[in-house]
Parts: structure tokens; C-alpha cells; sequence
């Protein structure tokens, strides 16, 4: 097997086309989230061991095996036992916690790249931020870097960019300046744990007539629910706060599917870099 090959058909990408096309319930969503971060341990977990994982009950992870199609727990293990390979990696033992954790993340990023093999979401999406005057990019909290990395760098080709990264009382009223002003579309950064106000946030755009575009940690967050188009990249959790490589990636492709949707991207950049030059702004 190539190694492109293996990349997609990963664990976590078999996992998550088992769960797609099913209606899940948030607790189940939960635990689906939690078996494709952990893909290549979720085939030796028993039931009581997931539940724990998940932070759910043992019957909620029964109901969510029968849900999916299978007569109890067993079943769904069997069946990922014969889909997933059996074997990790030699060196995984002898890693330190803090190897692990950039494991994890490159295991995340290889997911990433499994389920870019389709780039027709992300093309999609670049099309309809391109589209969006002026551009709303929403990210709270965990997510407000995210969000600002964005703007920061979409900025420089789209002509009218407005970061929303604070919460509060202000943040609709903001939602509908950007409507008058012409919006069509509104990008979010979305990472655990998801604020209320993100969800409620997003309602009240696609109340106001903006297609939500959603970067999220799955596609079984609770923002799943309130976006038009949501596109998937894991965090890291193996260290006491989430890592985002596969996030913060994810937008920089989004930036590049949207500047080719722009065709005066490459003149903007390039009428940058001159004054740049003149103001001395960079040390060479």
C-alpha cells in the first residue's frame, strides 16, 4: 500500500464515512466526536471505556451502536476491529507526553489531508467568502485567534474584511451592519469548548440571510446544526490545553481557494509588497 494510499483510508477518515448519512442525538454526536480522535484505540475499548472517553453513560454508548446499525457494542467493535488496522506505530510506546501530543497532531493533519482528497467543499466555501462584501469572520474565545489569523492575511486580497472576536451584547448588532453593508456569507472559526453565544451567533446570521461557512474541530460539533457549509479539522488534546495545527491550516487553504476567486488578488498582494518596500516595513 502507497503511502497516499494509506492516508485515505486512515482510521478516523473510515470512522467518520461510518457515521455520516446517520441522524444522531448530541450525546451520540459526542461520542462519535470522541472515537475519531482516538481512532486507533477505539477498536480495544470496551463500552465502559468509551463512555468514559466521551464523558457519557455506558447504555448511551449501546443506544449509539444500535443507532448506527449494529445489534449492541460488540457488534460495532468487531466491525471496527476487521475495518481498522491493528498495529500502532513501534515508536508510540517509547514517546513522552509531549511527543504524543505532536503525534496526535500529525495524525490530525493527516486527516486533514484524507478529507482534502475532495476539494470541492473547500472550493466551494472559497467561493462564497470571495463572493461576501464585506467578509464577517467570526471566532470567539479558543477560536479568536483563529479568526484574527484569518482577517489578518485575508485583508491583504479581499477588500473589506470585519473580525468579530468579541462577544457580548454588540455582536448582533454587528452581524447586521455587515447585512446592510452587503454581506452574503459569514466565515466562522468554531474550536471546544463551543460557547453558547457562537451557536446563538450563527442562528442569527442565517436568520439575517448570510451562508454560514464553519471551520470546527468535527463535523459533529454543536455548530453543525446552525451552518450552511461546515468543513472539519481535529484539535489536539493530549496537553492540558487544545492544540489547533489542523484548524489554523484549514483556514490558510480556505485563503487560498478564496484568492482564487478574487482576480485582483495577486495585484493587491503585489501593490503590498511595493509599499511595504517603500515604507522600509520588513528587515530584509
Amino acid at each position: 500500500m502507497s503511502g497516499t494510499e494509506s492516508r485515505t483510508d486512515s482510521p478516523a477518515a473510515r470512522l467518520q464515512a461510518l457515521f455520516e448519512g446517520h441522524r444522531l442525538t448530541p450525546t451520540q454526536r459526542r461520542i462519535a466526536h470522541s472515537m475519531v480522535r482516538r481512532a486507533a484505540d477505539v477498536p480495544f475499548l470496551s463500552s465502559v471505556e468509551l463512555a468514559e472517553l466521551a464523558g457519557v453513560s455506558q447504555p448511551s454508548v449501546t443506544r449509539f451502536a444500535v443507532a448506527l446499525g449494529f445489534d449492541g457494542y460488540p457488534a460495532l467493535r468487531r466491525h471496527l476491529r476487521e475495518v481498522a488496522p491493528a498495529e500502532q506505530s513501534a515508536d508510540s510506546a517509547s514517546f513522552n507526553e509531549y511527543q504524543q501530543a505532536v503525534e496526535a497532531e500529525i495524525e490530525n493533519l493527516r486527516h486533514l489531508a484524507d478529507l482534502l482528497a475532495d476539494p470541492r467543499p473547500v472550493r466551494q466555501a472559497g467561493r462564497l467568502l470571495a463572493a461576501s462584501r464585506p467578509l464577517p469572520v467570526l471566532g470567539l474565545r479558543a477560536a479568536a485567534s483563529q479568526a484574527y489569523g484569518f482577517a489578518y492575511f485575508a485583508a491583504k486580497v479581499h477588500p473589506d474584511v470585519r473580525l468579530l472576536h468579541e462577544g457580548g451584547t454588540m455582536i448582533q448588532d454587528r452581524i447586521d451592519g455587515t447585512v446592510r453593508a452587503g454581506a452574503s456569507a459569514l466565515l466562522c472559526f468554531a474550536l471546544p469548548r463551543h460557547p453558547r453565544e457562537v451557536v446563538d451567533t450563527l442562528a442569527y446570521a442565517k436568520e439575517a440571510g448570510l451562508t454560514v461557512v464553519t471551520v470546527a474541530d468535527s463535523a459533529f460539533a454543536p455548530v453543525a446544526k446552525v451552518s450552511d457549509l461546515l468543513l472539519p479539522a481535529a484539535v489536539g488534546t493530549g496537553l492540558a490545553f487544545d492544540t489547533a495545527c489542523a484548524p489554523m491550516l484549514l483556514g490558510r487553504v480556505l485563503l487560498e481557494a478564496m484568492c482564487d476567486d478574487l482576480p485582483d488578488a495577486q495585484a493587491r498582494l503585489e501593490e503590498f509588497d511595493a509599499r511595504a518596500a517603500a515604507r522600509g516595513l520588513f528587515v530584509e
